[in-house]
């Protein structure tokens, strides 16, 4: 897939191959003891297909790939599943149990993603497929999908690319009195010329008081010249999305400001440090909030340490302290810690990187000196 943009230039993505992935699936499917999987997480149906429609339905049998949808979508479905080089049979129906009936062929067990899947949903399923037996299933495609390939990272670069320079042509506007809500819809709409599909998540720009509170929502107030801002801000591109968080100060700013910001860029730096294949998650999430402990801040740092990002913003492994994941060579995930003090403002830095055998590569690279003059 090519993207043009007048300054970023073409972006060349590498293939995915969608047959490893169905082999992998497979393999889970065997290992949880299932002769089927009925995928209903669209993100994993895209995952799978290439199919990114509203409705679709996965069925993954030892031997066959169906993708179940409706009649809107029947010359989109052949068109991704062409493009994505998938080979697998589109049916086109409103019935989806009968659909669902066809494509399972003789398998008798069949597994269930119950993390997406709602109780009304399981039951009709059970109704409609009354001779099989179901059974949940957890992250048998989301557990695959953590590490990425080639054609993923070079999505998720670009996502973060665009992200870069949306902020950088937004920087000096900071300054300029505009409102969050406009610095949000700037960010927003500069993505989109830069060439995303979409934004990754509703732009964070939290200032004042505001900025207190981790997941402000923009409002109408008017940056002001000593405030703290925080823009938490990520562009999707293909399906992928970036995630970025910078904090700035606005033409000065207190010595207690200062400090809070060399607090959490240090327990930032830290964190970064901390990543490597083999390294627990929890461990990430443990050394950020040692470092703002030695600033007596760990108590005003109110969320985890980062999370996984791809096809979607938030996905495992989460950077907690009750996590017990090890983070794997390939895995795409954010180290963010924050420290939020209503009387002085809220900070948090943000970046993504790919984890590698022997540290992480950030793929986020806008500049991280706060103040704007």
């Amino acid at each position: 897939m090519n993207q043009a943009d007048s300054r970023l230039g073409v972006a060349e993505f590498s293939a995915m191959d969608r047959s490893l992935r169905l082999r992998a699936v497979r393999q889970s499917i065997a290992e949880a003891s299932c002769d089927a999987l009925i995928v209903t997480k669209s993100q994993n149906v895209r995952w799978l297909t290439g199919f990114t429609g509203s409705n679709g339905t996965a069925v993954v049998t030892g031997d066959g790939l169906t993708l179940v949808t409706d009649g809107r979508y029947t010359t989109q479905a052949e068109s991704e599943l062409s493009e994505a080089k998938v080979e697998a049979d589109v049916i086109i129906s409103r019935e989806l149990l009968g659909s669902l009936q066809k494509s399972m062929g003789p398998s008798k067990r069949v597994g269930l993603e119950s993390e997406d899947i709602s109780w009304a949903q399981q039951r009709l399923i059970e109704e409609g497929l009354h001779d099989r037996e179901l059974v949940a299933t957890a992250g048998l495609v989301e557990q695959l999908r953590k590490v990425k390939d080639a054609g993923e990272i070079d999505r998720l670069r670009h996502a973060a690319k665009i992200t870069d320079q949306a902020l950088a042509d937004v920087r000096s506007e900071l300054s300029q009195g505009c409102s969050e809500r406009q610095i949000a819809q700037l960010l927003e709409q500069g993505m989109r010329q830069l060439g995303a599909d979409d934004v990754s998540f509703p732009t964070i720009v939290a200032s004042g008081p505001n900025s207190a509170l981790p997941h402000a929502s923009p409002t109408d107030r008017t940056i002001e010249t000593g405030d703290l801002v925080i823009i938490d801000v990520g562009a999707r591109v293909d399906g992928y999305g970036s995630d970025m968080t910078r904090t700035f100060m606005i033409g000065s700013s207190t010595s207690e400001q200062s400090d809070l910001y060399r607090a959490v860029a240090r327990a930032q730096a830290a964190g970064l440090s901390a990543v490597r294949h083999g390294v627990d998650a929890k461990t990430v999430d443990d050394v950020c909030r040692q470092s703002l402990a030695e600033d007596s801040l760990d108590a005003a740092f109110i969320h985890g340490a980062g999370h996984g990002i791809g096809l979607e913003i938030h996905e495992n492994p989460i950077l907690s302290a009750r996590t017990e994941e090890t983070i794997q060579t390939g895995y795409v995930i954010t180290v963010e810690p924050g420290a939020y003090l209503p009387e002085i403002g809220g900070v948090r830095v943000e970046d993504s990187v790919i984890v590698t055998a022997t540290g992480c590569t950030p793929i986020t690279k806008s500049p991280k000196d706060p103040l704007v003059t």
